[in-house]
């Protein structure tokens, strides 16, 4: 038997100033998004901003519906939007930020394993990782360099090949 261990690292940041200008320029974005939400359900608003390597930076929100599985996470709007629109255009950067009805969110917050996996999607198909920003309603600011630092052992098209 043999025990495999990988480890993933993020950077933490304790104040936005700290952020490469244009990390808290997409973050500030990620927060706009927010606004556009529709969440009467779960009361847990998500905007996302990608970053495409053209420049443009698409918006996204999470948009629920009273049939659960129908709804759609900010991130895969955002991304899925992107590439309808620009399917050519690799993704450079993607900024997470949540504000919550009831309480105030003081952690970031990381995507779901379905939008995970479909962010991974695109970093394979452009063999580029994407710059992760993740920043609650306050507090800290995580910035993660590509999807493996959150799935390490993810599914990825090579695999199919063999």
């Amino acid at each position: 038997m043999e025990e495999i261990k990988k480890i993933s690292t993020v950077k933490k940041y304790t104040d936005i100033s700290e952020l490469l200008e244009t990390d808290m320029a997409l973050l500030k974005q990620a927060k706009e998004a927010v606004h556009s939400s529709y969440a009467p359900y779960s009361k847990f608003h998500v905007g996302c901003a990608v970053l495409l390597e053209n420049g443009k930076i698409i918006l996204g929100s999470n948009q629920e519906n009273i049939a659960y599985p129908s709804g759609l996470c900010a991130e895969r709007v955002a991304i899925f939007y992107a590439g309808s629109q620009y399917p050519d255009v690799p993704i450079i950067a993607m900024a997470i930020t949540v504000k919550a009805d009831d309480y105030v969110v003081k952690e970031p917050i990381t995507s779901c394993g379905a939008c995970l996996q479909s962010m991974s999607e695109y970093e394979m198909k452009f063999k580029k990782p994407m710059r992760i920003i993740l920043q609650g309603e306050t507090g800290d600011v995580l910035v993660a360099e590509g999807l493996k630092t959150f799935m390490p052992f993810m599914f990825w098209v090579d695999e199919l090949g063999k």
